[in-house]
């Protein structure tokens, strides 16, 4: 299964913004306590200044050692004993306390101390009104939110228009390797950058595409070489050996002799001729684009095989439901059929059928045959044999599979109710 693929700017927008929620949310976790930190000291500070100003007060007035409750102020004063009050030092601590206005307990600091004052001694507590937590929280989680949507949107537009103008070479030398091809090779064109990483992608890239271009040049200097060293001296040895048997002196046993070299010689100059079609194909020296009429060869390619279909006592079939036009070499386009259906022929019995349709995008060739499957591993593999005939090289199949890979058109093999079924998708 093929993995879900990305861009690198929506992954690059996906990981800082990951990252960037992490180090929001931590921060912002830090900053909470901190300023709750940084409200407790201030408002202690504040009650420890507020007790100040009430003990001054009270040295002066007397009164206001008479307000034992909260009911008009934020401090109350009541008497206690000598013991009580030595025992109690400054404390500042979280309550609630109720409030008339919002009918309602909120939360309030309190300072709770002890002085002395006239033979007397008293206990004070002052209070002050604090934010509410739930409040801050709240408040804080909208701030860190905004802050967020924010920080995110700018890293996005930074993203789209800055960095995407920074890899805009990347994306030129990309674009132009996509379009490259060994049959209509080009070096590549420069593109001037002052990014240090894209010069050295540059200079590696066409370090490839030349390397590229050397190898493909020799492989085909040397298929055509060897198709014309090899091919000659077999021509020359078939020639002789076919004057040979003309002549009306040899033995019976010698001119049986000649005929079994003649057909081994016949067998290699095929195989021969497939090996080196199989290593032009696979170095792209067939790779044109013109749009085949599928019926057309279709009806040639049975038209050619009638004899051998014939001595094979198997009848081929056509049936057309939709029109069948492939972007494809003509050649190949005809190697690929005559393959299938010469398959499709030599591996039947007499008395069978070749079904060949044709739809608006496939190709299927089915054929009775052996009452088994086929091995789905090797039946493409080069050399691979069902059968021991001598006729057969094991590469017919082989360069089906590879024109098929040449284009990106995939062909399978099934064995459903007695029927050996090959079939090729191309894709529109």
């Amino acid at each position: 299964m093929k993995n879900k693929q990305t861009k690198l700017l929506h992954q690059s927008n996906r990981y800082l913004s990951l990252s960037i929620l992490l180090i929001v949310s931590i921060w912002s976790v830090i900053f909470y306590f901190s300023m709750l930190d940084e409200i407790y000291d201030s408002i202690d500070d504040g009650l420890d200044n507020y007790k100040l100003l009430i003990l001054q007060k009270a040295e002066i007035d007397s009164t206001v050692l008479h307000k034992n409750d909260f009911d008009e102020s934020n401090y109350a004063i009541i008497e206690i004993t000598k013991t009580r009050a030595l025992a109690t030092h400054d404390i500042h601590k979280d309550t609630l306390l109720y409030m008339q206005f919002e009918d309602d307990l909120e939360p309030v600091r309190l300072l709770t101390t002890a002085f002395q004052l006239r033979g007397h001694y008293y206990q004070l507590k002052v209070i002050s009104s604090m934010v509410e937590e739930d409040d801050l929280i709240a408040d804080l989680f909208w701030s860190i939110v905004f802050l967020y949507i924010a920080l995110v949107s700018s890293i996005i537009w930074i993203n789209n228009i800055v960095l995407k103008k920074l890899w805009q070479p990347f994306y030129k030398i990309l674009t132009q390797l996509k379009h490259f091809r060994l049959d209509r090779a080009r070096p590549l064109t420069p593109i001037p950058t002052q990014t240090t990483e894209f010069n050295e992608l540059k200079d590696t890239a066409d370090a490839l595409v030349q390397h590229t271009l050397e190898t493909y040049h020799h492989q085909k200097q040397f298929t055509e070489n060897a198709s014309h060293e090899l091919q000659t001296p077999l021509a020359i040895v078939t020639t002789k050996l076919e004057l040979l048997l003309e002549r009306g002196d040899l033995k019976e046993e010698n001119a049986d002799h000649i005929a079994q070299v003649l057909q081994i010689i016949e067998r290699l100059t095929r195989l021969n001729k497939s090996l080196l079609l199989l290593a032009k194909i696979e170095n792209k020296q067939f790779y044109a684009h013109e749009t085949v009429d599928f019926h057309t060869i279709a009806l040639q390619c049975i038209q050619d095989l009638e004899d051998i279909a014939n001595f094979k006592e198997v009848q081929i079939n056509l049936s057309i439901s939709e029109e069948l036009t492939v972007e494809i070499d003509a050649t190949l386009a005809n190697i690929l059929l005559t393959n299938l259906i010469k398959n499709a022929l030599f591996h039947n019995h007499p008395g069978g059928k070749v079904e060949l349709q044709l739809s608006n995008n496939s190709l299927r060739i089915s054929n009775t045959g052996s009452e088994k499957a086929l091995n789905t591993d090797k039946i493409f593999n080069r050399f691979h044999k069902e059968s021991d005939a001598h006729s057969n090289t094991g590469l017919g199949l082989a360069l089906v599979k590879a024109i098929c890979q040449l284009y990106h058109y995939p062909v399978s093999y099934h064995y459903i109710g007695h029927q050996h079924i090959f079939e090729v998708k191309f894709k529109k």
